[in-house]
């Protein structure tokens, strides 16, 4: 890592959290948590001043080329300091046709652009591409209710993450092979994870800390002329790889291969890869469907199905837990005490909150292969497996 790079990353490690954890502190003692007051106006400046220098020297260097990682890890930082101005409403993308932020933006997108990512901070940057030194992580914050998110939420893309290599490794075996009911299995105990970690993540998160004072860093930043959604803990690919070799969800749906293309260039390029990969194949459901009736009696059949059957039925209680937990415990709830003009940035993707809820709901329900006629939800091929299982 070279000088100047070495040096931004200290800093955001250091005084750009401690100053935005100040910030936050004082938000969060007023009587109206979501409002930028004048006070703090000292430390808004510093924060400003301090990132633009640090990010005036790497202009000056250019693109020394030593790798992707750092190249990535840069593109956080720079992330990081432009989602924090973000934040304290030093930019705000209604309000302008281009960032104020320009020695900011054009490294974003000089970055963005040379690693086939969008330009500002993803979701892999505060989590499985989050470099620890002597035991702490980047993060927006020293709050610890931030720390806690970050924690719980990388553990369950792993989960999901192990879950989906397990499932892509049954397709060039197929569903009838003995070891494909031990990488259903695997798959299942992934996916049980997931529900566990994030039962306890449900419990011990504030919600008002979480919603004042964590969320408002994943709001839509400006770069250069263009406004990009937040970071969303589902860019990653391992969660919709789950979808597509269920069967539950597939990419002939408008609405969830808008989903996919929305988030494609927020993925790592790897999760990009594997991604149009799964898009490519046959899905299990579907393999399964093809079988001879003749076959459903089999060991074989009623053994895999029927476990097929199960790690379906517990992704789709994660997807149920998400929405009528994070969603409503965390958002939907708190949002209701908000003033009908403070609604309108409420979300980290854009679009207005009913807006948002409405899709999320929708997405919940192809995940849980629920009984809908006005989405292609799964639900009578499943209840067609279930008539044959013993």
């Amino acid at each position: 890592m070279n000088k100047y790079v070495e040096t931004f990353d200290n800093w955001i490690r250091t005084s750009f959290a401690e100053i935005n954890t100040e910030l936050e502190g004082i938000y969060f003692t007023q009587e109206d948590r979501s409002a930028i007051e004048p006070a703090g106006e000292n430390l808004r400046t510093q924060l400003v001043d301090e990132g633009r220098d640090h990010i005036i020297n790497l202009l000056k260097e250019g693109n020394t080329d030593e790798g992707f990682d750092q190249a990535f890890g840069l593109l956080g930082d720079v992330g990081f300091y432009m989602a924090a101005c973000r934040r304290h409403l030093i930019t705000e993308p209604t309000r302008e046709r281009t960032s104020p932020l320009k020695e900011a933006s054009a490294l974003a997108m000089e970055l963005g652009a040379s690693l086939g990512v969008i330009p500002r901070f993803a979701t892999s940057h505060l989590a499985t591409h989050n470099p620890s030194k002597n035991g702490t992580y980047k993060s927006f914050t020293t709050l610890s209710d931030e720390y806690l998110f970050l924690d719980y939420n990388t553990r369950s893309v792993f989960a999901f993450k192990r879950a989906a290599d397990a499932l892509v490794r049954i397709l060039p075996m197929g569903i009838s092979h003995p070891v494909s009911y031990h990488l259903l299995m695997d798959a299942k105990i992934a996916l049980e994870d997931v529900f566990k970690i994030n039962e306890e993540l449900f419990k011990l998160l504030d919600i008002d800390q979480f919603f004042y004072s964590v969320r408002p860093y994943y709001k839509p930043v400006r770069v250069g002329r263009h406004e990009y959604r937040g970071a969303n803990a589902g860019d990653f690919a391992g969660i919709n790889e789950v979808d597509i070799l269920l069967g539950l969800c597939n990419a002939n749906n408008m609405s969830y291969s808008q989903l996919l293309v929305d988030k494609l260039l927020y993925m790592m390029p790897d999760d990009q890869a594997r991604l149009r990969d799964v898009l490519r194949r046959t899905s299990l459901l579907d393999n399964i469907m093809a079988i001879d009736k003749k076959h459903t009696s089999e060991d074989w059949y009623q053994r895999n199905v029927g476990l097929f059957i199960e790690v379906a039925e517990a992704h789709g209680r994660t997807a149920t837990q998400h929405h009528d937990q994070l969603v409503n415990k965390f958002i939907q709830k708190p949002s209701s005490a908000l003033p009908e003009q403070d609604l309108k940035n409420i979300t980290a993707s854009g679009p207005p909150l009913h807006v948002l809820l409405d899709s999320l709901e929708k997405l919940r329900d192809l995940r849980t292969a629920a009984q809908r006629d006005d989405i292609p939800s799964r639900y009578t091929d499943f209840e067609t497996l279930r008539e044959v299982i013993r």
